[in-house]
């Protein structure tokens, strides 16, 4: 099998490295997605382990689209009865890119046709039921070349299951993953957000430390399949299980909100890892460690939603000079939308990410721990 893994603008590298660990092969990564290559069985591995990407595709035919009917003859020729049984639902979502078929709503009427079509032929009936397990097909038109799947997950990766709601802006739990492992934390080092929310970031710093599968308390579509048994998601539970890690951590979680700790605090109980991350009320412009090294990761208000942006920036600025003390050997990284922020944080970026939080752009500022003046 090929499989497409979607995912955010700018993490496409960790996403290929993330593949590699897993032992797939032809990791190939691309704009916004990573290829490769495996099995069945694979399938439950991929949306059980994986803690950056998107969702997890079967991608079952890439063909030339010129027109409609180049795009219905190319879905049609797929084999759909080999992977959607008679009573299965098979809605269509998709869009089209830079190509001449640029009505996505006409394109979803072609493919669900093409699909039905074959279906129909394969099952002898003119009218197919749909009321068994759901077979999401979706594809992608870019520069007149079609590519059609089949969604194996469902909700998206993000969804892990620990975060029945959120506090103020939220941040995805898959962006929040890519941060923790672009500090490079590993479990070792203390770890700190110091505008936590709802403890997404220390979260997921805390189930890469453990090394826990982050799919593992959740359903997947293809859970009801024929196509995947049932011993393959069993195995591949026990797999991820048996990689994890048990020791203590030093990771932490400040918010000046009270309501917002107490949420943490029970998302990080609905995530196992409350034993391993400590929340606390706390003011991020009076933080301090005096630990040498460590990461600091995390997500401030940036004033479009949360906040005034003139109050922003002040907090910024104040953030700014509370990290002043900070010894020299910790890592910072800091997400904003702000186009200003170095310079109401005071101080120019070492390294500079472009990133996606949902739809809005922003940058990853990457600072080392010398914050003296």
């Amino acid at each position: 099998m090929t499989f497409t893994i979607p995912c955010l603008l700018g993490l496409e590298g960790l996403v290929a490295e993330e593949l590699r660990r897993l032992h797939m092969e032809a990791v190939q990564a691309e704009n916004g997605r990573v290829r490769c290559a495996g099995t069945v069985s694979d399938i439950p591995r991929l949306n059980l382990n994986l803690r950056c990407g998107a969702r997890v595709l079967v991608e079952l035919a890439r063909f030339p689209a010129p027109d409609f009917e180049a795009l219905f003859q190319g879905v049609r020729a797929v084999p759909w009865q080999d992977y959607i049984p008679r009573d299965g639902e098979f809605p269509v979502k998709g869009y089209s890119l830079s190509s001449q078929l640029h009505s996505v709503p006409a394109c979803q009427a072609i493919v669900k046709k093409a699909a039905a079509s074959r279906l129909g032929e394969a099952y002898g009936c003119e009218t197919l039921p749909e009321t068994g397990s759901r077979y999401q097909i979706r594809f992608l038109i870019h520069k007149d070349t079609a590519s059609v799947y089949l969604d194996t997950t469902g909700e998206g990766l993000y969804k892990r299951g620990y975060r029945a709601q959120n506090s103020g802006a939220p941040l995805r739990e898959t962006l929040a993953a890519a941060l923790v492992l672009l500090s490079r934390y590993r479990g070792k080092d203390p770890f700190c957000d110091p505008f936590c929310g709802s403890g997404t970031i220390p979260i997921e710093a805390a189930l890469i430390a453990k090394n826990r599968a982050p799919g593992l308390d959740r359903r997947f579509a293809a859970q009801q399949w024929k196509l995947v048994p049932p011993k393959a998601w069993l195995d591949g539970a026990e797999e991820a299980m048996d990689h994890e890690y048990h020791g203590t951590y030093d990771i932490w979680g400040g918010d000046i909100r009270p309501e917002a700790v107490d949420l943490a605090r029970h998302n990080a109980e609905l995530a196992g890892v409350e034993d391993c991350v400590r929340f606390e009320v706390a003011d991020a412009a009076a933080f301090h460690r005096d630990s040498p090294y460590g990461q600091l990761v995390t997500n401030p208000p940036y004033g479009e939603r949360m906040l005034e942006k003139q109050e922003a920036e002040a907090l910024y600025h104040a953030f700014g000079e509370a990290l002043r003390t900070l010894p020299r050997q910790w890592r910072v990284l800091v997400l904003s939308s702000h186009e200003q922020f170095e310079r109401h944080f005071g101080r120019k970026a070492a390294k500079k990410r472009k990133l996606y939080n949902g739809m809005l752009k922003c940058d990853l500022y990457q600072f080392g721990g010398n914050f003296e003046r």
